[in-house]
């Protein structure tokens, strides 16, 4: 396949992408060159061998999974600068689930067919059973799988796992075994944020660095725990930022997966930030995500990643339905979950909405004349008689 661009400047271009589509692993550097461009026959060459390797990859199937998210607190003690979320214990707005609470949930997802639970909070110091923070979420964990035993259970981010070994003094491979004994199937690969302190000093100074988010992801894949994968763009971050995070992603897929157990998907979060604190959303000057943008930081992630990561997945609660779906004509192959709710990214202002019914989703990869097919968290494809309940 070939994309020849008539300009002598685009040559390079051309170059990258004959790599790319030959197998190869790109550099960083030639993926930043590729962000760089706005010229729009680049652009379509750049979406073109997306969807080449999109194709190669990953197949024309587009896959999805049914989903609740689940986010059991927003009672929080960092204050992350993008975040219309968190609260503090006695703030109007903040709220803490019980189980009961927790429990009616999951039966409404099962009702609806989940076989996934997305479960995140805030990094409430309140949490605690016997005043530690660990039998807490150890219990919350079993209290769910105990009454779905057939729901898998992705829960708790990289920086969950140290907030949960940092209160009660563990490592973080002992919270990990022990949430895993528990139930924990999956974690989400969040709190990546931009895998630069550089942009995290500003975005969120409070949280976990880089090295360290790196470093729980890299123990849950050695005691065989899947994760995801995120970034968070279109805010502060510049194009060598963005390589330098999907760079460390690859790299630690690299070191993964002789193991067996890695990355499941790669997930582009593009910034909202209507309802965010005032001093990030002056300096990025605007609150919703530019879909041009984050269309083309997917066909670069999917030309940078594919080899490695072979699910991409865009945000369809940031981009809306209608921009999720064109991003699987540049290199995404799954288009999410089904949520049932969302309050993270709603609480930011986002437009997309919070829940999408499984003909929503089938709809959307029907209008592209591409097939559908549910799967479950780890994208085994599943069928509604399998499906948990």
């Amino acid at each position: 396949m070939s994309f020849s661009l008539t300009h002598a400047a685009d040559r390079t271009i051309d170059a990258i992408l004959a790599c790319a589509l030959a197998g190869e692993d790109l550099s960083e550097a030639d993926g930043e060159v590729l962000l760089r461009q706005s010229d729009p026959g680049a652009i379509a060459a750049i979406r073109a061998a997306a969807d080449a390797l999109r194709q190669r990859q990953a197949g024309d199937t587009v896959t999805y999974v049914v989903n609740r998210n689940i986010n059991f607190t927003n009672i929080c003690e960092q204050h992350c600068s993008f975040c219309a979320f968190r609260r503090d214990l006695e703030d109007e707005g903040a709220y803490w689930l019980d189980e009961d609470a927790l429990v009616a949930k999951a039966a409404d997802a099962v009702a609806r067919g989940a076989t996934e639970l997305c479960m995140q909070g805030g990094l409430n110091v309140h949490a605690k059973r016997d005043g530690k923070s660990l039998p807490y979420y150890v219990h919350l964990v079993q209290t769910l799988t105990t009454a779905f035993p057939a729901l898998h259970l992705h829960a708790f981010s990289p920086q969950e796992i140290q907030f949960i070994a940092r209160e009660d003094d563990l490592s973080y491979e002992a919270v990990i075994a022990a949430l895993a004994e528990a139930g924990v199937g999956s974690l989400p690969g969040t709190a990546a944020e931009v895998l630069d302190d550089a942009v995290r000093r500003v975005l969120c100074p409070e949280k976990i660095s880089a090295a360290t988010w790196l470093e729980i992801v890299s123990a849950a894949h050695r005691l065989g725990m899947p994760t995801t994968s995120t970034l968070l763009s279109g805010h502060i971050e510049t194009p060598a930022q963005q390589m330098r995070h999907l760079g460390q992603l690859r790299s630690l897929q690299q070191r993964s997966l002789p193991g067996g157990t890695g990355i499941t998907e790669f997930i582009l979060l593009p910034y909202v930030g209507q309802e965010a604190p005032k001093a990030l959303r002056r300096r990025v000057g605007r609150d919703q995500p530019v879909l041009a943008d984050a269309l083309q930081l997917m066909a670069v992630a999917r030309i940078f990643l594919g080899n490695w990561i072979a699910n991409h997945q865009p945000s369809w609660v940031k981009l809306g339905l209608t921009g999720a779906t064109e991003a699987l004509t540049w290199g995404c192959n799954d288009l999410g979950g089904t949520l049932m709710e969302e309050h993270i990214t709603s609480m930011a202002g986002a437009t997309g909405g919070t829940c999408l019914q499984v003909e929503d989703l089938r709809g959307a990869i029907a209008s592209l004349g591409r097939p559908a097919q549910q799967r479950d968290t780890l994208y085994r494809p599943i069928h509604q008689s399998t499906a948990a309940g």
